[in-house]
């Protein structure tokens, strides 16, 4: 601080007292009527000529001297009043001039006062010391400051095997899949590593002026979860495969397996399969049997009206004939050669050649081609896109396809546009206050400090509103693009759609009465619309 601010002095006198006010230096800040009222209110002088005040304030050049009261005063010594921010990280205290006849404070005197306080940490000696060597008034001095804390960050674990099985199998020229390339599976090697894990930061805590602790925020701290045929190093950061197999991420836990291989049957001879890691059933799975794993399911034969569930994957090479009690039910993608009688849930895809007389439920989506592709009777639900060759039949089985958008994205959205409409209802209400004040202002009306300041508020207020008016709309963007690139909420037909086929897209119902070939359904407004394959 290069200048003074303006202050001002109790001068104590036989014949009552006197305030001395002093002005500031250039560019420094004028004494207030509020501060000086504040000061004489706490040594309880309460009758005194404030209009007085008022007018010497009003008319201070230099040094002016005023008699307040007839009343003899008591000696006031310097004194130091200090005030905590709100988050206690900042002491800030102003110094006040003592009366005629008053006592300085020393070093001492300020540390005790701050005590007082209630301020234990963080004193700054060196701005006491400055003060000291030369004083100050009705000026703002940090006496204290606390210690922030240091933030950590969450433990994070890097996986380094494939996790995202979404990649669908490749197909062959005639459009049948490849089952012997399907590349959906994540193999290992003894010894491969599997997971790194970088442990949780707590960070350092810090302290606030009063002496209170401040705790760094939370995280999450994290550990490498595995199962069986799987090691840990020393420091518990690295994980290794123990055995050669499959590996497989479910619920954050690592699964290593060698795969249970049934050479034949699951039936009579085995019992039902319940196994922590991959099956693989060599033979056919038999009604009333069932096969659950952690892991992936993978058939080479029929399966009839079994229930197989599965933490990843379930892979029939030849197909299912549920016989109407015929369940699989995967938390990641399902492929099958074809599907008849049977209830279907996927928490991927599902791919098959055939579907006939059955449910099938899939967030991904549900494609059925190859050298057959069609679809007939039962109900087919995906939340993104189904694709056949050929839906219904001329014998009025009745054919349900439904689609429609991820309702997550979609409720954002709404939420996105209603934030951009009341955002641009405020910019225009900011808008017209501005263009009021121009227009006072050419009126020749004086810029005052109440007009400063609020000229201030409304800028800071347009920045704020431009800062979330860019950022919602390029989120919003970025919605839209997704959605529109988005292949979800279509059904696409290679060859033919039957009289009777019922059409869902978005709850919007279309009943197909004559035979489409060739076609694309999809939403169009309230209606569904048919375009070319």
């Amino acid at each position: 601080m290069d200048g003074r601010n303006g202050y001002f002095q109790l001068i104590i006198k036989d014949d009552g007292t006197y305030l001395k006010i002093f002005a500031p230096d250039f560019g420094c800040q004028p004494v207030t009527f509020d501060e000086i009222n504040k000061y004489l209110s706490d040594i309880r002088l309460f009758d005194y000529d404030k209009a007085e005040v008022s007018k010497a304030l009003v008319s201070l050049i230099d040094v002016i001297e005023i008699k307040i009261t007839p009343a003899v005063m008591s000696i006031q010594d310097e004194c130091l009043k200090i005030k905590i921010s709100e988050d206690r990280m900042v002491a800030v205290g102003r110094f006040y001039a003592p009366s005629t006849g008053g006592k300085l404070m020393t070093k001492d005197d300020i540390i005790q006062t701050l005590t007082q306080a209630n301020v234990k940490y963080g004193v700054e000696e060196l701005t006491i010391l400055g003060f000291l060597k030369d004083r100050k008034y009705c000026t703002d001095y940090q006496l204290a400051h606390g210690k922030a804390p240091v933030q950590g960050h969450d433990a994070e674990i890097t996986y380094h095997f494939k996790t995202d099985l979404s990649q669908k199998p490749k197909t062959n020229e005639d459009g049948s899949v490849d089952f012997h390339n399907l590349d959906t599976i994540s193999h290992v090697q003894k010894d491969d590593l599997l997971a790194t894990l970088l442990p949780a930061d707590h960070g350092t805590p810090g302290v606030d002026v009063c002496g209170n602790v401040i705790r760094p925020n939370k995280v999450i701290n994290k550990i490498l979860r595995h199962g069986n045929n799987i090691r840990l190093s020393e420091d518990g950061l690295q994980m290794f495969s123990d055995v050669d197999g499959h590996v497989t991420l479910t619920d954050d836990r690592v699964f290593v397996s060698d795969s249970y291989n049934i050479p034949a049957d699951v039936g009579a001879s085995t019992g039902d399969i319940d196994y922590n890691g991959n099956v693989i059933v060599k033979g056919n799975v038999i009604t009333g049997f069932s096969v659950k794993a952690k892991g992936d399911i993978e058939v080479y034969g029929v399966v009839e009206g079994a229930y197989l569930e599965a933490g990843g994957q379930i892979i029939l090479r030849r197909g299912m004939q549920g016989m109407n009690k015929g369940i699989l039910k995967a938390n990641s993608n399902i492929v099958s050669k074809f599907i008849e009688n049977a209830t279907v849930y996927a928490g991927g895809y599902v791919q098959t050649e055939s579907v006939m007389h059955s449910n099938v439920s899939a967030k991904g989506d549900i494609v059925v081609g190859g050298r057959r592709g069609f679809v007939s009777g039962g109900k087919l639900v995906s939340r993104t896109m189904i694709s056949v060759k050929t839906a219904g039949s001329d014998m009025g089985n009745t054919t349900h396809l439904e689609v429609g958008i991820d309702p997550v994205m979609a409720d954002e959205l709404k939420e996105i546009e209603k934030e951009l409409t009341k955002l641009n209802e405020d910019k225009t209400k900011l808008i017209q206050a501005l263009n009021l004040l121009r227009k006072k202002l050419s009126t020749g009306t004086a810029i005052n400090d109440e007009i400063r300041e609020y000229v201030k508020q409304l800028t800071n207020m347009n920045i704020e509103i431009e800062t979330k008016l860019k950022d919602n709309k390029t989120r919003y963007n970025n919605l839209r693009v997704q959605m529109d690139n988005n292949t979800s909420g279509m059904v696409k037909v290679q060859d033919t759609v039957h009289a009777g086929t019922k059409i869902v897209i978005s709850n919007v119902v279309y009943i197909v009465k004559d035979k489409v070939i060739h076609s694309r359904f999809i939403r169009d407004g309230a209606d569904i619309k048919i375009v070319p394959y």
